[in-house]
């Protein structure tokens, strides 16, 4: 029951930050979203928030990297659409109103261990694309030009098409992406 309501905090956690980002998001939002009891939150998360938002992204950044393992083997191009479908999802399932929660962390927290984990879960999205380019016969430091333009340009063009509330930016920016994907 414990982990189950820690999980659900963590889920809820995730989602607002992608909506709200890091200071739009209170413990009191976790719980009413999430239906947990007010003192479980200190009980999962002792440290408070920055743990809290911690586990919140590294959850975001195994969603996506769970959509990149299921690519291996995939051509280069498949490997570019399935990630600009998962972002477009995102976009659409929330009508424009969610982004990336790792981004969201990167731009609104001043935590050096939040930056730090942030960027540690964008390496491994980079290595992961990377690694299925090559796989896909992509020569290695093309590999990794491609993969951190990717994961830049999808990021970018997320927040464009939220600020904007129009999926033109994202479509524009997919469609180059895709151009230049072997």
């Amino acid at each position: 029951m414990r982990s189950n309501a820690r999980r659900k905090m963590i889920e809820s956690a995730a989602t607002l930050l992608a909506m709200r980002g890091v200071q739009g998001t209170a413990f009191s939002d976790v719980l009413e979203r999430s239906g947990a009891p007010r003192g479980s939150i200190y009980h999962h998360f002792p440290r408070g928030k920055d743990q809290l938002v911690e586990a919140a992204i590294e959850l975001a950044g195994e969603r996506a990297l769970s959509v990149l393992e299921t690519l291996h083997g995939s051509s280069p191009k498949a490997v570019t659409q399935a990630f600009l479908d998962l972002w477009r999802a995102v976009l659409v399932r929330s009508e424009l109103q969610a982004g990336c929660a790792v981004l969201a962390v990167t731009v609104g927290s001043d935590s050096p261990d939040l930056l730090e984990h942030a960027a540690s879960i964008f390496r491994a999205w980079r290595r992961g694309l990377a690694e299925l380019y090559v796989e896909g016969g992509v020569e290695r430091r093309a590999a990794e030009r491609l993969a951190a333009t990717l994961v830049a340009a999808t990021e970018g063009a997320v927040v464009v098409s939220r600020a904007e509330q129009s999926l033109e930016p994202f479509e524009l920016v997919a469609k180059s992406l895709l151009d230049a994907t072997p």
